[in-house]
């Protein structure tokens, strides 16, 4: 019985040998069975395994990738950070450079630190020190926002995906069996805290130096300010003293011996030289001009003086004009003066006037030449008019005529509100008195030349001599 069952099991065996070897051909092949599997739950054939394998390479080809690219970043940023490093260094070096130039500046006195304070310390600082000020605190805001920056791309980094991923096998196209870990990569190491401790010591020491600075140019300031104030003090003091000194030399008149040892000079004819007295006329019925004249001109000498008010610029008029005689108007009337003035010697000339009739008398050297009446009889002189030596006037104080300019040199232009005797006129004439006008008196504070007039000192009875 025994050996009939082992025969069975020798026949059965060997027909499925050689069934196998007629069917196929091959052999068999043994699979690794992974951790964790059971033999009998059919791990799969050949071609599951494959399948499985090549997605796991392509996580792993995916997360070298991934890798790279980041290594590269850091690479990227770190030369960033290391051009940072260096900038911040060379201003370092500059703010150094700055000190160092200011402390040497201080040693050579006060002028030559006021001239380096002017010197661009930083690349980029205006010359004034509020701007100054303003410029290095921005600066400073601007170094401290670039660190923040450096950190705050670090800390995006070490946080960007792939960087700190645990790859683990999915379950194949097969039966869903659980995988173990494939690749774990290690976090990215954080930058060196010894980088990020260089950079804020240099920080650190360019805001020492930032501030040092700031200190020394908010003293320049105060100092300059202080100087500035005192130097304006002293200016105002001496601009007082010249103005005081002026009003001596105006109020004591020491540009000539006396008030009325002057003269005016009127050298060409033209529209635009002239004298002008300051005080004007008061209502007058009568009056009497004296003055000194010197001409030459022809033909005629001119308008020595005029006087004109709103209405009537021709009020009171002396002229000698192309080849008429001299002529005297009041009021825009007209009488001829026996007179001669136009040899180049000094002569004294004296008109006088009244209301009552309109007589008049023009005297020269102390002679009475000539009387008259019927000159704007009954018209009084009136009041608040301009008077100009040396030019006609067509309207008030102005619109002259060159043609009618005197040329020459007058002095001792004296008005009075009355008639005055015969007497009076000669003693004047002849050096022996000397009146001065009660109306018009000839003082140099009452006389202002115009357009290029001049006046110059003159003692009129010395001249007088000297020419005869």
């Amino acid at each position: 019985m025994l050996n009939l069952i082992v025969g069975i099991l020798y026949l059965v065996s060997g027909r499925t040998a050689r069934a196998n070897e007629g069917a196929t051909g091959s052999r068999f092949v043994c699979n690794a069975i992974p951790p964790g599997a059971e033999p009998g739950c059919g791990y799969g054939h050949t071609g599951n395994r494959v399948q499985s394998t090549s997605q796991v390479e392509d996580e792993l080809r995916n997360t070298i990738i991934q890798l790279r690219e980041t290594i590269l970043l850091q690479k990227e940023t770190i030369v960033s950070q290391q051009g940072t490093i260096k900038e911040l260094n060379s201003k370092l070096a500059r703010c150094e450079s700055s000190a160092d130039d200011t402390s040497q500046s201080r040693a050579r006195g006060q002028g030559s630190r006021r001239k380096e304070y002017g010197k661009n310390t930083m690349g980029d600082l205006p010359r004034d020190p509020s701007e100054t000020i303003d410029q290095l605190g921005k600066t400073m805001q601007s170094l401290k926002g670039r660190l923040e920056s450096l950190e705050q791309q670090q800390q995006q980094q070490l946080r960007l995906p792939g960087t700190n991923l645990s790859l683990t096998s999915g379950g194949g196209g097969g039966g869903g069996g659980g995988g173990g870990p494939v690749a774990s990569l290690p976090p990215l190491a954080p930058l060196p805290t010894e980088l990020r401790e260089v950079l804020r010591q240099r920080l650190e020491v360019l805001e020492g130096q930032l501030l040092r600075k700031v200190s020394e140019l908010e003293e320049e300031k105060s100092q300059l300010l202080n100087e500035t104030a005192g130097h304006r003090q002293r200016t105002e003091s001496m601009l007082s003293s010249l103005l005081e000194r002026i009003t001596e030399l105006e109020r004591t008149n020491n540009a000539f011996k006396s008030p009325e040892d002057f003269k005016v000079s009127l050298s060409v004819r033209t529209n635009y030289l002239f004298g002008r007295i300051k005080k004007s006329l008061p209502e007058m019925y009568a009056f009497t001009v004296c003055m000194w004249l010197k001409s030459s001109a022809s033909p005629g000498i001119g308008t020595p003086f005029s006087y004109g008010v709103p209405g009537q610029a021709n009020e009171i008029v002396l002229i000698e004009w192309g080849n008429n005689p001299i002529e005297l108007l009041v009021n825009d009337k007209v009488a001829q003066l026996p007179l001669s003035v136009s040899d180049g010697r000094w002569h004294h000339i004296c008109i006088t006037w009244t209301t009552r009739d309109g007589f008049w008398e023009a005297y020269q050297d102390g002679e009475r030449l000539g009387t008259g009446d019927n000159l704007a009889p009954w018209h009084p002189i009136k009041p608040g008019g301009v008077i100009i030596l040396g030019q006609e006037q067509d309207i008030v104080g102005g619109r002259f005529d060159a043609t009618q300019a005197f040329v020459g040199e007058m002095s001792q232009f004296n008005m009075w509100d009355r008639v005055l005797r015969p007497g009076d006129i000669i003693g004047m004439a002849n050096c022996s008195a000397y009146m001065p006008g009660n109306v018009i008196p000839w003082v140099d504070t009452n006389v202002e030349v115009m357009g290029g007039a001049t006046k110059a000192p003159l003692e009129i009875c010395e001249e007088r001599a000297f020419d005869s």
